[in-house]
């Protein structure tokens, strides 16, 4: 391999083990009752799923961004409407978490079952992007 090519596996691995790194941290957040930073971390967990699955597919670096459903299409997946907008949900904690102006207003929404719900609908999706990588 020459300094030009990229190591598509390494790439690849570097995103799968930071993934499941933060989909762990995601666990203990909701664990201690931090649930918006929890769903922040989910967020997180897919969109590096997302980063492997599209320099497995496109056999470049992925792009730096952080909408899900963005990468996604930018990956090529196959998207049907429920996959559509679970990636929209959860691209919005992203935003949510992270804004001052919109992060009171999101920590209220967060309740613990609000959160629980949303931890399995992301863990549905890690599991449903992790089957596709190679």
């Amino acid at each position: 391999m020459n300094e030009n090519e990229l190591d598509i596996k390494s790439i690849k691995s570097y995103w799968v083990t930071e993934a499941e790194e933060a989909i762990t941290v995601a666990d203990h957040l909701f664990e201690k009752g931090d649930y918006s930073y929890a769903l922040f971390f989910g967020h997180l967990a897919i969109e590096k799923l997302l980063k492997a699955l599209y320099i497995e597919r496109q056999k470049e670096h992925a792009p730096p961004i952080h909408n899900l459903l963005r990468l996604a299409k930018l990956a090529e997946l196959p998207l049907d409407e429920s996959k559509i907008n679970a990636l929209i949900l959860i691209s919005s904690f992203n935003i949510e978490a992270r804004y001052p102006d919109i992060k009171r207003s999101f920590r209220k929404k967060c309740t613990k079952a609000y959160t629980f719900e949303q931890i399995q609908n992301i863990k549905g999706t890690f599991k449903w992007l992790k089957k596709m990588i190679t």
